[in-house]
């Protein structure tokens, strides 16, 4: 299906958008890639979803990413005698792990791996940062507290710890489990939650085996400070404002999402800006002015992809939700203003072949009238370098591997299309000039430019450039050859 946007849409699925109605409708309304949150539903639920997807792809034609977003490990405190308690500012309150229920002085915080990490003058949130505490004294099974910020205290409420890293596995039971199921439906795309490290990926990448691409969640300072190392060991980054702004103060995380979208764009890897997009969409039919300005910005800034969570998971207008980012993004992109804040974050890299080919395209493009860019790629790389160019023209990605076209459903700018295997750049070009007429993004009397690597099926090979006319006497000429 043809975008006349380049930001993608990234719409997560539950118990408002399960049916194959709604799916496909949110996919017309503008949805690229769908998400399946681990965190919600049963396995057969979730298979539910991946085959509606599916069919929806095959009836509607053209690719659909699906993206599984695990877990993670859930850190909380224990229960209580009466259910939940107030606690009052300055008084002392203590996290243990003692199996008794918990009262106003006291509750069981079930996690060893946290009193172990524990520093005096750490800070304790709880509940989403409602409840905050500082830790005073603590040893290998207590921490002594203050509390900072009032308010009730209930059963099973989650506690984030932002100032230190703690000594827990990126991946728990649940996600070791629910991981091997979807990379056995075959999802495209895994996202793994509570991230801090770079080695949080190795266990990730270790059981996923090359069945699906990986994306790290950015939601903890720590993952903030280790950026660099992380994105250099992902395919992919979604920066969760969520935690994120519950770890750091919230003035922090615009210029944090700024940053990393800049730097994943400089790596060539697609990137996500998520949660809270357009949150008054759960209940309401429109926006408020400052979601959709929050849109805009991530827009501008040149991410990849935006996304949707609660607003097309459990809202109650999820086709409006996704229509509005669609809109939004298509009045952002025709914003003279949008090509120029792209252009000006352009960095030349020139350390390979594939590196200057697809510059090289990309300035042709600028300097001529090209109606796109068209690259053969196997792995999705050189489609990858193409879209870091952020060409003003669409890119087509002409694949042989349908893994392929749907992992790059997640990639600015990357309009993908299967095609037959070729072994000579004549008949790449053919085929390119077929795809581009076919999908609507060329004419007779237009050009394209093609891209590919000699010799042909070798991942990563990019060297060959051409400007090619779209004219039917070439296609005619190579049918009768």
């Amino acid at each position: 299906m043809k975008r006349h946007r380049n930001v993608k849409i990234v719409a997560t699925l539950g118990p408002a958008s399960s049916s194959y109605e709604m799916i496909r409708a949110l996919h017309e309304a503008g949805a690229d890639v769908f998400r399946l949150n681990m965190s919600h539903g049963e396995h057969s639920e979730i298979q539910a979803r991946y085959d509606i997807i599916r069919q929806v792809e095959k009836d509607c034609g053209g690719a659909i990413g699906i993206l599984a977003d695990l877990q993670g490990p859930k850190l909380r405190v224990g229960v209580f005698k009466n259910g939940e308690e107030m606690l009052e500012v300055g008084q002392d309150f203590r996290l243990d792990l003692k199996d008794e229920e918990g009262d106003s002085t006291r509750v069981k915080l079930p996690h060893k791996e946290i009193f172990d990490a524990l520093e005096p003058g750490a800070n304790l949130l709880v509940n989403d940062g409602k409840i905050r505490l500082k830790v005073k004294d603590c040893g290998r099974d207590f921490a002594d507290c203050e509390v900072t910020v009032g308010g009730i205290i209930s059963n099973r409420k989650g506690v984030n710890v932002p100032d230190v890293v703690l000594p827990v596995p990126a991946l728990s039971d649940k996600d070791r489990k629910d991981l091997e199921f979807v990379c056995g439906l075959g999802v495209d795309w895994l996202a793994l939650s509570f991230v801090q490290r770079p080695s949080d990926m190795e266990e990730a990448r270790a059981l996923c085996n090359g069945r699906a691409a990986i994306l790290a969640k950015i939601e903890k300072p720590a993952a903030v400070k280790a950026f660099d190392d992380i994105l250099a060991v992902s395919d992919g980054i979604m920066v969760a404002r969520g935690d994120l702004g519950v770890e750091l103060p919230v003035a922090n995380v615009p210029p944090i999402q700024k940053r990393l979208i800049r730097k994943c764009r400089a790596a060539a890897k697609p990137v996500i800006v998520a949660t809270q997009m357009l949150e008054s969409m759960i209940e309401s039919p429109m926006p408020t002015r400052a979601e959709v300005s929050d849109v805009a910005t991530a827009i501008y800034e040149g991410a990849d992809a935006i996304m949707l969570s609660a607003e097309s998971a459990a809202g109650q207008f999820p086709v409006e939700a996704v229509t509005t980012m669609n809109n939004v993004a298509n009045e952002v992109e025709s914003d003279p203003t949008y090509v120029e804040i792209i252009e000006s974050q352009r960095r030349i890299a020139h350390e390979t072949v594939a590196d200057g080919i697809v510059s090289a395209a990309r300035e042709i493009a600028e300097k001529t009238k090209i109606a796109a860019i068209c690259c053969f790629s196997q792995s999705g790389t050189t489609a990858l370098l193409v879209s870091r160019e952020r060409p003003r023209v669409p890119i087509i990605a002409l694949t042989t591997f349908e893994r392929t076209a749907r992992r790059l459903c997640l990639s600015w700018g990357v309009n993908t299309a299967m095609t037959d295997s070729v072994d000579r750049f004549k008949s790449a070009v053919i085929g390119a000039i077929r795809a581009a007429k076919a999908e609507g993004f060329a004419e007779e009397s237009d050009k394209i430019i093609v891209t590919a690597g000699v010799p042909f099926n070798t991942p990563g090979s990019t060297n060959i450039l051409r400007v090619a006319p779209c004219e039917e006497r070439l296609i005619h000429s190579a049918d009768n050859e």
